[in-house]
């Protein structure tokens, strides 16, 4: 299928709404990285290979050596946020990388400056700043961003772009009625529909203007009716949400494994504390349920225990974050783990995470981009449930089961670059009965 894929060509802008510190910690990176002063550490794109053909074969180039991504190097950056602060100013705010860090992109950072934001603080209810648009529907919010695309796309010399949200968690909503088709939510933006939120003005004007969008919040963002219908329509790749970082990154990783052991699990107790942006904004009980659905659904897809009720059926799961201002981004993630093995008999797994969120996610937003430009010039629409490895609630189509085992997804993501790149996927089944070495 290689030669389905369009060429990468020119420049490609990586649009984040939200320049906090996600953003502004993925926008130094990049920078940092192509000045030679750090290596993409976390990024698959960049430091992965990838197996092709037989172990034995030992072929086992870079994926960046074997799939059409845009380089780094041709990588431009833009954004919106509530605050007017540029990347350099937001990224001191944020604290996440120090000074010394900081000092030499100054003056690249400097000069990105966000674009007004469509906010409203029924939505996040903790934050609120100068830097919004004040328009009299949301039909005219949807229209002003999509020319904002159109601008930034010209003014940065790019052919093309791609949207990461790195906003803000809002508080949590359900699909309804004005979600349930494209004439709905478009009646909804002229009737500024209150089921409509920011985020969801964001998807809408990305799919309309032909850029992916990838979600990676647990907003109610593109995953309803009306705006698949609508990607599919317009030929543009969606994936979501919310980024899986710290404590779930956690989960999806050890819960695989007492599974394949058929250890059980009596309970699984979680609680964070940071003090960034996000946990004063998940200070906020409705916001804070929306990450509580993302952070808590990943254990019983993993564990299946309508199959293994002996080890599963009473498992107790309980999710909670505290804001806490002095960790910052620091975001430290406990877990206590009651399993039981041989004969029924308990044990216990402490694990204590003193993670940065940021540092974790920035890596993510880079593999996003690039696969989601990557699915655009593989002609590939709708949901990209291949991405399911970089979310904590993958979005899937209506009736397809969510996979949460990062393992499964991490080898779904790898045999889709395989075909798409003309190879054969691995099924790891051994070649040795047929008489050739695997």
């Amino acid at each position: 299928m290689t030669d389905k894929i369009a060429p990468h060509d020119g420049k490609l802008l990586i649009l984040t709404p939200g320049m906090g510190a996600v953003a502004t910690t993925f926008i130094a990176g990049c920078e940092s990285v192509r000045r030679g002063l750090s290596r993409p550490i976390g990024s698959l794109t960049q430091m992965q290979t990838i197996r092709l053909g037989k172990r034995s074969e030992s072929r086992q180039p870079l994926i960046r050596d074997v799939v059409p991504l845009a380089p780094m190097s041709d990588l431009v950056f833009g954004g919106w946020d509530l605050f007017p602060d540029n990347a350099y100013e937001a990224a001191v705010r944020a604290d996440v990388l120090d000074h010394k860090t900081l000092a030499p992109l100054e003056d690249f950072l400097s000069g990105i400056k966000p674009m007004s934001a469509a906010f409203n603080r029924d939505y996040v209810k903790r934050l609120d700043g100068p830097n919004v648009k004040k328009l009299p529907s949301k039909r005219a919010l949807a229209e002003a961003l999509r020319e904002d695309i159109r601008n930034k796309i010209s003014e940065s010399g790019a052919s093309r772009a791609v949207m990461v949200w790195c906003g803000s968690t809002e508080v949590h909503l359900t699909a309804r009625s004005c979600h349930q088709s494209i004439e709905a939510f478009e009646k909804g933006l002229d009737d500024s529909d209150p089921g409509i939120s920011p985020s969801q003005l964001y998807a809408y004007a990305a799919i309309k203007e032909g850029v992916p969008y990838a979600n990676g919040a647990p907003n109610l963002s593109a995953d309803f009716p009306a705006l698949e219908d609508l990607a599919r329509e317009h030929g543009v790749p969606i994936a979501g949400k919310d980024f899986k970082t710290g404590q779930t990154l956690m989960k999806t990783i050890l819960a695989p494994g007492f599974k394949a052991r058929m250890l059980g699990i009596a309970g699984w107790f979680s609680t964070n504390i940071l003090g960034n942006r996000d946990g004063e904004v998940l200070d906020d009980p409705d916001s804070f349920r929306a990450k509580e659905v993302t952070k808590s659904g990943c254990l019983d897809s993993i564990l299946e225990p309508q199959s293994y009720p002996e080890l599963y059926e009473d498992l107790y799961h309980k999710v909670r974050i505290n804001y806490y201002p002095p960790r910052g981004d620091a975001k430290e993630g406990w877990d206590n783990i009651d399993i039981f093995g041989w004969m029924g008999y308990p044990m216990q797994i402490k694990v204590d995470f003193l993670c940065r969120d940021s540092i974790l996610a920035a890596p993510i937003v880079l593999d996003l981009a690039l696969f989601m430009d990557l699915a655009k010039r593989s002609k590939l629409s709708g949901i990209q449930e291949w991405l399911s490895f970089y979310f904590k609630s993958p979005h899937v189509a209506q009736g397809h089961v969510t996979e949460h085992d990062l393992f499964i997804q991490h080898m779904r993501l790898k045999n889709t670059l395989r075909v798409l790149t003309g190879n054969e996927p691995i099924t790891h089944l051994s070649e040795s009965f047929a008489g050739d070495p695997a």
